[in-house]
């Protein structure tokens, strides 16, 4: 295919050159000057002056005036006209040359040695420990397009999927991955992220699945976070704070998520202020469901009129927002995050770990 673009290419350029040439304008016959009629009037002048009937000084006065006339005409003529023979050269230069000089350059520069090779088999060449991160993912894509029905490619490309947000690519690859390989802990956790991402921070009932099955395996602590997370979107505290307790107690030692998870285990046994241990805490988890929602309600009502009144720390208006999120009071909560960014206005870090507190419970950015 690329021989005839070639070919193509270099006919345009001996036509573009070739095209002036024939249309060169050559001097028709009719505008060069008549000779034989100003012959004929020289032959006239001749006869009257042989004849008498006109004098010889007028007679070689007249043969001078048509000398000139012819001069005159024959000097307005151009005088360069394009022979046929010059065009000719030229045309048959163009068709020898320009294809010359093509193959010449292309034979010096190019490599008509190589051969043709699709995309596919350039990124099979490519060596993976060089390869970005953007051509994997088109070769595993083209590899997919091809094999749609190689569930490791599906599993391979799903994680990534999910890291780039891509959550609907990563949700159908889950699925594709689980459908031909079968259930693992970490594809059903993988999908319930991805629906998670899908639906903006809720677990959906099919997200739930997902996180049921993978809590089989309890070196997972994403299943086992979700699965209290569900439970406090759908209304229930208690089963939440149940969840994360033992989630928290059963994590290996110095896991990074274990103290974000306490202050969310703290706030769900009443005290924001303390933590689960505490004698405050202990006494209102003892109480009955009823007279244990007034009480934290109390406390948080408290703690959020001081925070109004005097500030706070980063820490302290996190627990507020999120106390208010555990009680479903979503309005409350957003209140708590506008008063926190004003009273933290000028530091960058706390607004930032703010947006990401209100990402987390779906209260907005």
């Amino acid at each position: 295919m690329i021989w005839v673009i070639f070919a193509a290419m270099t006919g345009l350029a001996v036509f573009s050159v070739l095209w002036p040439l024939s249309r060169s304008r050559r001097v028709a016959p009719a505008n060069l000057p008549n000779i034989s009629l100003y012959e004929a009037q020289v032959a006239e002048i001749d006869r009257d002056a042989a004849s008498g009937l006109i004098p010889a000084q007028d007679a070689a006065a007249a043969k001078a005036d048509a000398a000139r006339r012819l001069l005159a005409v024959s000097a307005s003529i151009p005088a360069h006209v394009p022979a046929q023979r010059n065009a000719s050269i030229a045309a048959a230069a163009a068709l020898v040359l320009i294809p010359a000089l093509t193959l010449g350059l292309y034979s010096r520069f190019g490599r008509p040695d190589l051969p043709d090779a699709p995309l596919a088999a350039r990124l099979q060449a490519t060596d993976p420990g060089k390869m970005d991160m953007a051509a994997a993912i088109v070769r595993i894509e083209a590899h997919l397009r091809e094999h749609p029905d190689d569930g490791r490619g599906w599993n391979v490309i799903a994680p990534v999927y999910l890291r780039l947000g891509r959550v609907g690519d990563a949700r159908r690859a889950f699925s594709e991955a689980i459908r031909l390989l079968g259930d693992s802990p970490v594809r059903e956790a993988g999908l319930g992220e991805a629906l998670l991402a899908e639906a903006q921070g809720v677990v959906t009932a099919e997200a739930r699945r997902a996180f049921e099955k993978a809590s089989a395996d309890p070196s997972l602590p994403q299943p086992r976070y979700y699965l209290g997370l569900a439970a406090l979107q759908d209304g229930k505290p208690d089963d939440a704070r149940a969840i994360w307790t033992k989630l928290a107690d059963e994590a290996p030692a110095g896991a990074s998520f274990v103290p974000a998870l306490r202050q969310k285990i703290a706030a769900l046994g009443g005290t924001p202020g303390t933590g689960p241990q505490s004698d405050a805490g202990k006494s209102i988890a003892a109480l009955p469901p009823g007279e244990r929602t007034a009480a934290i309600r109390s406390m948080v009502d408290g703690l959020s009129a001081r925070l109004q009144q005097n500030g706070g720390s980063l820490d302290e208006w996190q627990r507020l927002v999120r106390a208010y999120s555990v009680l479903n009071e979503p309005e409350k909560a957003r209140a708590a995050l506008a008063n926190a960014r004003n009273n933290l206005a000028s530091d960058a870090a706390a607004n930032s770990e703010l947006d990401r507190v209100a990402r987390e419970l779906g209260l907005g950015g």
